[in-house]
């Protein structure tokens, strides 16, 4: 497999320029058609064979080994969800929270890293730290000082607003040693660049399948690291996250992630995540990260002194000056070039991925 190849079998790609992958990424055939052809067999086949639910779980098992594989992790340590935004209020929601309990998270956090702990303040006291950012860049000793005494650090590893890889490393070893745990917001960087939870060092990672790694909505996944299961509690409960579904007030946790799991749910969204998975494993993650970087300096040239992202920012997220940025989006879509507004930074935003090419980046710079 290789990026031409995926590009020919995306036919969104049929009608336009397309560089809003950071949003939700088109998907190949390929994906799409592994969901089909499961619920073809799970409606059509299953019943009167091997039951509906067994071919269930046998995909949900197969799409946590694949996505344990992408992260570095444990197949134990990875729970299914619908989203990251699912993820994160999950770990949210697990936490036995007091008044005066402190959350610090970035200012640069997207609605899905803000609004979990927005409601913590307002229902259960819990202080909320903004740590201030310079263009997507975090200051160490500002972090030290937010993180003491506080009980969790949000973060994204790399930034929607600007492209920029935070130093995830670091920043769980500031706040480990503080004593804060740490949770990733790790969508934009999976199936962007290679992702190891296990050099991170963070105890929860949240993501989903829909944007870089090219899957379909409702396909997302948790890691809670093994060492910090046995305190997570979660809010919501379900045949799914118990050892014995008929122990009644007897119940006990599943010992594994799969804890935030609750019952019945749709499978072939973690089908077409393991598949999506599976072709930019096929592509190489490296190949993907060097033909964005060639794509992504050809557009940060093009741009100028427009340019808001860091010109090292490293990744495929592009951010720029644009005067009346939503009617620029409009303007472009009109043109057959389509891309995003941002609300802060109030600008516009371009995702370039490997699928994309350089008469892409032209047609847009061309457009602008």
């Amino acid at each position: 497999m290789d990026p031409e190849t995926l590009r020919a079998e995306m036919p969104a790609l049929d009608d336009g320029v397309y560089l809003n992958t950071g949003a939700s990424g088109p998907s190949p055939r390929r994906v799409v058609d592994a969901a089909a052809d499961f619920e073809r067999r799970q409606q059509y086949d299953a019943p009167c064979d091997e039951g509906m639910y067994p071919v269930a779980f046998e995909a949900m098992d197969s799409a946590r080994e694949r996505v344990a594989g992408l992260l570095g992790a444990d197949p134990g340590e990875i729970a299914l969800t619908d989203s990251t935004t699912e993820g994160i209020n999950h770990v949210a929601a697990a936490l036995d929270w007091n008044p005066g309990d402190a959350v610090v998270r970035t200012d640069l956090e997207h609605p899905a890293g803000e609004l979990p702990w927005a409601r913590l303040h307002r229902r259960h006291g819990v202080e909320v730290r903004e740590l201030s950012t310079d263009r997507g860049r975090l200051d160490r000793d500002e972090l030290k000082g937010a993180v003491d005494g506080a009980r969790l650090v949000c973060l994204s590893s790399l930034t929607w607003t600007h492209g920029t890889r935070l130093p995830v490393g670091d920043v769980v070893e500031i706040a480990h040693d503080a004593g804060a745990k740490v949770l990733v917001d790790a969508v934009q960087s999976v199936g962007q660049v290679p992702v190891d939870v296990e050099s991170w060092g963070a105890d929860f990672v949240a993501a989903s399948g829909h944007k870089w790694l090219l899957g379909l909505w409702g396909g997302g996944f948790l890691y809670v690291d093994d060492d910090t299961l046995s305190d997570m509690d979660p809010a919501h409960i379900g045949y799914a996250s118990v050892e014995d579904p008929a122990a009644g007030e007897s119940y006990t946790l599943h010992p594994e992630a799969r804890r935030f799991e609750l019952g019945t749910t749709a499978v072939s969204p973690y089908v077409a995540l393991e598949t999506a998975i599976e072709t930019m494993e096929a592509i190489g993650l490296d190949t993907v990260e060097d033909r964005i970087a060639r794509l992504t300096d050809r557009l940060m040239a093009g741009l100028g002194d427009r340019l808001v992202s860091p010109p090292d920012a490293r990744s495929g997220l592009v951010t720029f000056e644009a005067e009346g940025p939503e009617a620029t989006v409009d303007r472009l879509a009109d043109a057959g070039v389509h891309i995003r507004s941002l609300p802060h930074p109030e600008a516009c935003r371009a995702s370039v991925h490997a699928f994309n090419t350089a008469e892409d980046v032209d047609r847009l710079l061309d457009a602008l």
